[in-house]
């Protein structure tokens, strides 16, 4: 492969990684392998740190197809929490309320999902990468200060209950949805439209365009793979 005239390549990100730590590691690796002190690499989708899945890298002169493949729909599989919420909506932060869920059955929540298929228009989550005035939106939030984003306009193209446990209030759903679209803040939404609260308990990125997760390279095998 030749990576200083580009490539481009499907990692599956480990949890707790940031999409920039994973291509720091693959820059490092490419790096020492190829021998050059310098290699222009990207990623083409940010995935939170507590999110797993696929992320694409690009590698030298690929790396100009990046806002391409940025524009390519993605699958998720998601758990949710219902009845409490988090600032984060996921559990990056602790839980700051609880709800009432009585009244949550299997038929309501299977309506309620259904309500979000289509065009939607969502607000990102204020600890996002979201930029206001040239700063992240989660470094203001984790210094506390107030972070105001406007509701953007996404495509959800399908919701699929995958799981209900009632008594415990665990949702997991599938989720075909458009670029810039925050499962996290989907998560408040349908919890919202529930009449309760909802957050993220865990998030896999399973596709990305004709890329599915069970195809991607795991970092930890990457540099004994046949690629490098």
């Amino acid at each position: 492969m030749n990576f200083e005239e580009g490539e481009i390549l499907h990692f599956d990100k480990p949890l707790m990684w940031t999409s920039f730590d994973l291509v720091a590691k693959v820059r490092r690796l490419l790096c020492a392998h190829l021998g050059v002190k310098r290699l222009k690499v990207g990623h083409a989708g940010t995935l939170d740190p507590l999110a797993t899945g696929v992320v694409t890298i690009c590698t030298g002169r690929a790396t100009k197809r990046i806002e391409e493949l940025q524009a390519l729909d993605k699958e998720y599989v998601a758990s949710l929490q219902l009845g409490a919420t988090t600032p984060s909506f996921d559990m990056e932060q602790p839980v700051d309320a609880t709800y009432p869920t009585s009244h949550i059955t299997r038929e309501s929540l299977l309506e309620t999902l259904q309500s979000f298929v289509g065009e939607i228009q969502q607000v990102p989550p204020a600890f996002s990468a979201c930029k206001i005035d040239g700063h992240r939106a989660y470094d203001l939030a984790r210094k506390g200060k107030d972070v105001d984003l406007r509701a953007k306009t996404l495509v959800i193209s399908e919701i699929e209950l995958l799981d209900f446990d009632q008594q415990a209030m665990l949702a997991t759903i599938r989720v075909v949805c458009s670029k810039g679209t925050y499962i996290r803040a989907l998560a408040r939404d349908i919890g919202e439209a529930l009449g309760s609260g909802a957050y993220l308990t865990s998030l896999r990125r399973t596709r990305v365009g004709d890329v599915r997760v069970e195809d991607c390279i795991r970092i930890e095998d990457f540099h004994k793979s046949h690629i490098i």
